[in-house]
């Protein structure tokens, strides 16, 4: 389990990382679709919900279970979301992989 779990915060730091980092570089250069509310927010929430799971299981807290839950949901939402924008392929699947993980956490 505890393997399980190193292996789930670094993917969430590292879809924070992603989704941030393409929040504000490539959506905000591409524009278009790419800014759409619905979509940009996503992306920040995505980024925020990781982050938060990962502190909580850095943390030991007993509730990462729910963040973890989440963080899968949101996860899921960000990969649709970009799976439909060019430019977002990367991002797509560190959300997917990162969402993965996260149903595992929380189960």
């Amino acid at each position: 389990m505890e393997e399980l779990m190193t292996q789930c915060i670094q993917m969430c730091l590292d879809c924070h990382r992603i989704c941030y980092k393409d929040a504000m570089k490539t959506c905000l250069e591409m524009g278009g679709q790419h800014v759409a509310p619905p979509h940009f927010r996503l992306m920040m929430n995505c980024a925020e919900i990781c982050q938060t799971s990962a502190n909580f299981m850095l943390t030991g807290s007993e509730l990462h279970k729910l963040t973890c839950g989440v963080c899968a949901q949101v996860c899921t939402a960000c990969a649709l979301s970009c799976e439909g924008l060019d430019g977002m392929e990367q991002c797509a699947q560190t959300c997917k992989r990162c969402a993965q993980m996260c149903f595992q956490m929380a189960a």
